[in-house]
């Protein structure tokens, strides 16, 4: 299985899942014109690391920013990943935040607080 990797733009996510080692890292804005293209390549390959390798996940979330119909999006993908972790899939999420950043501290927690996954909350 190949690595997904999609490059940082002004509007959107850089994006690095890497099959081998089962760590996935989302990371800058996101606040696409059309969350649900950018979105679903994201799905698709963590659904077909689910189905054909099967490992243990590290998910790092560094989210600067996000847009109303970017966090439907992030729900989208935590829910899958709670799927995952309710099959007895092992998943570490991690939400990363700048200290100062309440607004993101708080996005995560309330975008993370209906799974049964553990997360982490960690401020840098």
């Amino acid at each position: 299985m190949e690595n997904l990797d999609i490059a940082k733009t002004k509007d959107t996510l850089e994006i690095h899942f890497d099959a081998e080692t089962g760590i996935l890292a989302l990371k800058g804005g996101s606040y696409p014109e059309d969350p649900i293209e950018f979105f679903e390549p994201i799905y698709n390959w963590v659904k077909q690391y689910i189905n054909e390798i099967g490992a243990k996940m590290t998910v790092n979330i560094d989210i600067d920013y996000i847009n109303t119909s970017s966090s439907k999006c992030i729900v989208d993908f935590l829910e899958l990943l709670d799927e995952y972790h309710r099959a007895n899939g092992k998943i570490k999420l991690n939400w990363h935040y700048e200290e100062d950043d309440e607004d993101m501290q708080e996005t995560g927690e309330e975008l993370c607080e209906d799974l049964e996954l553990t997360y982490k909350l960690i401020a840098y």
